[in-house]
């Protein structure tokens, strides 16, 4: 068996469902409490790959903004993927995941990412089209619409990522 490990960000807007997310990925849970990120919080899951590759991914949560500043940068260094976080409910959200994107791939390159549309439990309440999306799929290569509340698509999303991760950063396991 192959284990390797990748530190992954997470990055978007305040509240769009970050640290839910990663709560949801890493401990199958979920809390209706909001509670703030400060700086960053750091957890790991396993995801088993193809081939027997076991990929530990050390998910850097990192406090929710809509532009970064040197410090949150700081916390970028040495990242192998993204994960960037909109909220349905809020299209700017969507706007500051732009910024968040260009920022970090202009300082630290093009990494493996993926778009999650978050909070697809409550789509009666979205200001996010069906065509919004189509244009979301064709700027992001991999979107998916999810829900840190109910768990849809968060693991497939995150698999993904882990996939593209272990393709780029340890191709003989694949």
């Amino acid at each position: 068996m192959n284990q390797f490990s990748a530190k992954v960000c997470i990055l978007g807007d305040f509240a769009v469902g970050k640290t839910s997310t990663v709560e949801r990925f890493v401990n199958n849970q979920f809390s209706e409490k909001y509670l703030t990120t400060i700086g960053v919080k750091i957890d790991t899951k396993d995801v088993s790959l193809s081939g027997d590759v076991t990929l530990k991914l050390v998910l850097w949560d990192v406090a929710g903004t809509d532009r970064f500043s040197g410090v949150e940068f700081a916390y970028l260094r040495g990242a192998s993927g993204y994960i960037l976080v909109a909220d349905g409910t809020r299209s700017r959200t969507i706007s500051a995941v732009r910024t968040l994107k260009e920022q970090s791939f202009d300082r630290y390159g093009e990494l493996p990412s993926v778009f999650l549309l978050n909070k697809a439990d409550l789509t009666r309440e979205w200001e996010v089209s069906d065509e919004d999306q189509r244009r979301l799929s064709e700027e992001f290569a991999n979107v998916y619409v999810t829900s840190a509340k109910t768990g849809d698509n968060v693991t497939a999303a995150l698999g993904r990522l882990g996939e593209m991760i272990a393709e780029r950063d340890f191709p003989k396991t694949q």
